[in-house]
């Protein structure tokens, strides 16, 4: 039976624990001297430094308010002595404020002090003046009166985020881990202060109370939360227990740094008020105690000193030996140390992000944040929805030969254009891509050294590098991958992972999924490895947003294969995101059917293939087997018999490859081996993993607005264009294609990019501006400034260099005659331009839309003249020249699949023009200048051959059909074309065999 919550297991029923007593730690003769010279020096700092300057130099900003002659008046010696000397005003300001937040931090005992903005070396020396001052001040209890009853009040009111959180978060953490070690140092002391003032005169010093972390009972492992939990009657107060023993050094040589990271047989000091049956005072006193484990006491009292520089060496290598035997069932998620960022630039993950920024000032909307900030889901939604068009596109393409409707995508409105926005803004398709590279290589590398996948709890992405979290150690990884900060950690940099190729192995790691950030590290759950269900608590609001963005993400990503998502209890159907993935059941009832047959058979077919878990049979020798994650999504919470067939279910899940996320409105839920609650605020707290994260969500409205882009995008039953029938008929942008119709601006995009009626503009500057007016010649119903700064600065730019471009830009382009603008807002605020500004591209629709459905429509002559003139302006593919690294958000739009069958549009339209008067050397000159753009199109190549047909020369006929089958490659000739090879030239086997 699978084990119950943490919070089902309260004081009255303690485990059979063996816990040990510790003695205390006595201050020394070296604490004093640097007590008194760290008073000496605050003193100086904090009183004689004003001092000083007020004596020596007085006030030097003037008595009134200054004028202008007296900012014409000459420079002196004065004037520069003045200055400094405001400087050093404002640094002795801000040194005194670090001074009172350490001081108040120190003697609350509780978390760690706020940080004073921009003050990162003045804060750090005032923490070591205030921490070696207080460490031996014997005042310190009269500060902080019965410190464990302080932590149940105060604490309570607080939100359950980690030491782990607070201690190791990314950038400054060798001045951070010097602070807690400190830090640790006066808590203690004030700990046993209260200690005493609550115990009497009577209490000895060796009656402090001790516990001993005991073994895993089944799959369940002690937790600070749970010791404090039963011990001091509140989970919240492990911070307490964490305090009193970090980084002193414990019986098997390593050292406590992360309140989520204990192992069996360490010494925990309890503070004085814990109670419990497995609590002891004294070794003397618990005749179960060998003399071994009273050495290991004795050992550990040595420690308890905090010597200097303990912080440095768990950070050079401390914890090498400290994460390095995590066993396989105990999941703590850390979050990595970060290396720092090189050149300034912005994270992998984050960069897209950065661009979003506060709301422009210059516009009145904003766009939705939870796209915004959720890098790697919008890459996986902005990829499947252009995918989804150009599918829509090429059906639409099979559907008719001439005159065919939906050549554009309807263009979306209201809450679907802002979402739209927000994910052309808030993607990182290459974040996704090395992601994908990374973890594909790894395991290329792995199965060529014939080294079986380490099971893998969590990836963060941080600073650019990916960090994953491994489940125990598994050696030293293969390069270019390093060891991380411990031996369950593998780290790769970004500028290593842009190195890597594509390679022919499956997806090692498909379920894993963005949860949410901390600081500038971005967390993946590997949900498929967890060893057992994944609970999620609160409202039911809330639970859904995270659910929905765990879904989409799964459903999209670019670093899986295949995958299974089911989905039971979501209020918006999702299946539109990703139909061939995503599956909605009814009830919970349907679910446990459902996953009782597929683990049966999981099991059954893992057995008869001889592998012992879904990762050696994914990839190396046996990858052939390809086994797919099903990851489960379970939005209502499951009452009764229900939770517990699903805890069952969940018990050997991790190494069949399935995974289970569970909501709960209690958060007690059986089975549940790792536990997360969102709050309103939309933090994603989970005190036993030591993690406080900023929640990635997709909230209801949000959800509607994604799946109706998705849904547009669609062609539908019945529909022949693309959307759902709603797309209009012609271009949405038509141009005077007469002589009357010169614009004033002329772009050609197709083939070489040339600008006429513009002068080139100066500098560094003009190969931006030509992509910023690309972009927008390419969005003639408009682009939003935050998307254009994103495509043109994918790696974030700030709004005033955003605003100058656009400004710049809008001087460039100039005005018409009467005066207004070529570059304009509309009433959404979206840039767009005036119809004087235009590009050979919208001459080509309009050309072919005039040809066949305007005047050409009713007369022959007008309608060869505009198919000849629109092949013509066909120079090439889209912006043949553009300069490598930049114009990557082409990658996001249609337009290299519109292009080609447009071309083949007029070059179809044009040879039926050509073959109603018999002229097939005419329709086969058209056909093969729109085969140059468009050679895969089969539409081409079936007109081609009957207009080869019509010559009557059947050796010509069979050079074609030959040049055909050779670009058809192994995938063979379609079967249409073979079709109608069959019945033009039914000897075309027999012909190709004499070929060859």
């Amino acid at each position: 039976m699978a084990r119950t919550t943490s919070s089902s297991t309260g004081p009255s029923a303690p485990r059979n624990r063996t816990p040990q007593p510790l003695p205390r730690r006595r201050r020394t003769f070296g604490d004093f001297v640097k007590a008194f010279f760290a008073f000496v020096a605050l003193v100086a700092l904090v009183v004689g430094v004003p001092g000083a300057l007020a004596y020596a130099v007085g006030w030097p900003l003037p008595g009134g308010s200054p004028s202008l002659d007296w900012l014409q008046q000459e420079i002196t010696v004065g004037t520069f002595i003045n200055v400094l000397t405001v400087v050093v005003w404002l640094a002795w300001a801000q040194f005194t404020a670090c001074v009172l937040v350490e001081v108040k931090a120190a003697l609350s005992g509780v978390g760690m002090p706020n940080r004073i903005p921009g003050a990162g070396g003045s804060q750090l020396l005032a923490r070591q003046l205030v921490a070696a001052l207080l460490l031996v001040g014997a005042t310190a209890a009269s500060f902080a009166p019965g410190l464990s009853q302080f932590g149940q009040s105060l604490e309570g009111n607080q939100k359950p985020a980690s030491a782990a959180s607070a201690q190791q978060t990314p950038g400054g953490l060798f001045g951070q881990e010097q602070a807690g070690s400190a830090a640790s140092a006066i808590a203690e002391q004030a700990d046993q202060a209260a200690a005493h003032a609550e115990g009497g005169s009577n209490k000895k010093d060796g009656d402090t109370k001790y516990y001993r972390i005991q073994p895993p009972e089944g799959r369940h492992h002690d937790s600070m939360w749970e010791i404090a939990e039963r011990h001091l009657g509140d989970g919240r107060r492990y911070k307490e227990i964490y305090q009193l023993n970090k980084d002193r050094e414990q019986p098997d040589g390593s050292r406590l740094s992360e309140a989520s990271l204990i192992r069996p047989g360490w010494i925990m000091e309890m503070p004085a008020d814990a109670h419990g049956g497995e609590l002891v005072e004294m070794p003397d006193e618990a005749p179960k105690i060998s003399q071994d484990v009273k050495e290991q006491i004795s050992d550990y009292a040595k420690s308890g000193d905090h010597k200097e520089g303990g912080g440095a060496q768990e950070q050079g290598g401390g914890q090498q030996g400290g994460g390095g035997s995590v066993d396989r069932d105990t999941a703590h998620i850390t979050i990595p140390e970060q290396r720092p960022s090189e050149g300034g630039g912005k994270g992998q993950q984050e960069a897209p992000a950065a661009s979003s920024g506060s709301e422009s000032e210059g516009f009145s909307f904003g766009l939705p944040e939870a796209l915004l900030g959720a890098p790697l889901l919008a890459a996986g939604l902005l990829g499947a929805l252009g995918r989804r068009r150009r599918h829509a596109l090429w059906q639409s393409a099979m559907g008719a030969v001439g005159g065919r409707r939906g050549m554009e995508p309807p263009t979306p409105t209201g809450g679907a254009a802002a979402a739209q926005d927000a994910l052309l803004v808030g993607a990182d398709p290459d974040g996704v891509r090395l992601l994908d590279l990374s973890l594909r290589g790894l395991a290329a590398s792995l199965a060529e050294e014939s080294r079986a996948l380490p099971t893998v709890y969590a990836a963060w992405l941080s600073n650019g590098d990916l960090h994953l979290q491994l489940a125990q150690p598994a050696g030293r990884p293969p390069a270019p991958w390093q060891l991380g900060q411990d031996q369950t950690f593998w780290m790769l940099a970004r500028t290593d992972a842009e190195r890597y190729e594509d390679v022919d192995t499956a997806a090692p790691y498909p379920g894993l999924v963005s949860l949410g950030t901390l600081d500038d590290s971005r967390l993946l759950l590997n949900l498929e490895a967890v060893p057992g269900v994944v609970s999620l608590s609160g409202r039911e609001a809330d639970r859904a947003a995270v659910f929905a963005s765990v879904a989409a993400e799964l459903a999209t990503n670019g670093w899986s294969d295949r995958m299974t998502i089911t989905l039971v209890g979501f209020g918006q159907d999702l299946t539109p995101l990703a139909p061939n993935r995503l599956r909605h059941l009814d009830d919970i009832e349907a679910l446990i059917e459902t996953m009782e047959a597929e683990t049966r058979q999981r099991r059954g077919a893992l057995g008869a293939a001889g592998h012992d878990s879904v990762l050696t049979g994914r990839t190396g020798p046996a990858q052939h087997t390809r086994w797919a994650p099903h990851l489960v999504l379970l939005a209502a919470e499951p009452t009764g018999d229900d939770a517990v067939k699903l805890a069952e279910l969940a018990a050997d899940a991790s190494r069949l490859g399935i995974g289970y996320l569970v909501g709960t409105e209690s958060g007690d839920l059986p089975g549940a081996a790792w536990e997360m609650e969102i709050t309103r605020e939309g933090k994603l707290l989970a005190p036993l993993l030591g993690l406080e994260l900023e929640a990635q969500t997709l909230p209801e409205a949000l959800q509607r607005s994604v799946v109706e882009l998705f849904v547009e995008a669609d062609p539908g039953d019945g529909a022949t264009g693309a959307g759902s029938g709603r797309a209009a008929t012609a271009p949405p942008f038509l141009v005077d294609v007469t002589e009357q119709g010169r614009p004033a601006v002329y772009a050609r995009l197709v083939g070489t990019y040339e600008i006429i009626g513009l002068d080139t503009p100066d500098g560094e500057r003009s190969p931006l501006m030509h992509e910023a007016l690309a972009l927008l010649l390419l969005h003639r119903e408009g682009v939003h400034p935050r998307v254009l700064a994103s495509a043109l600065w994918p790696r974030g730019v700030t709004e005033d260099v955003r605003d100058a471009l656009v400004d710049r830009l809008r001087e460039w382009l100039g005005t018409d005659p009467d005066g207004a603008p070529r570059l304009r807002a509309d009433q959404s605020g979206r840039l767009t331009l005036a119809k004087s500004v235009v590009s050979d591209l919208d001459v080509l629709r309009s050309l072919y839309h005039e040809a066949t459905q305007g005047r050409g429509a009713n007369s022959r002559a007008v309608r060869g003249r505009m198919l000849t003139d629109a092949l013509v302006l066909v120079r090439g593919p889209l912006l043949a020249d553009r300069p490598q690294g930049r114009y990557g958000w082409l990658t996001h739009e249609i337009i290299d699949a519109q292009l080609p069958l447009l071309v083949a549009d007029i070059g179809l339209a044009l040879s039926e023009f050509h073959l109603e008067k018999g002229r097939a050397e005419k329709a086969i000159e058209a056909l093969n200048a729109a085969l140059g753009s468009a050679p895969g199109d089969e539409r081409l190549w079936n007109e081609l051959l009957r207009a080869t047909h019509a010559t009557g020369d059947s050796a010509r006929l069979q050079a074609v059909a030959a040049d055909l089958v050779a670009r058809s490659g192994a995938r063979g000739v379609p079967p249409r074309t073979e079709a109608l090879l069959d019945e033009l030239l039914p000897t075309w086997r027999s012909g190709l065999t004499a070929v060859s």
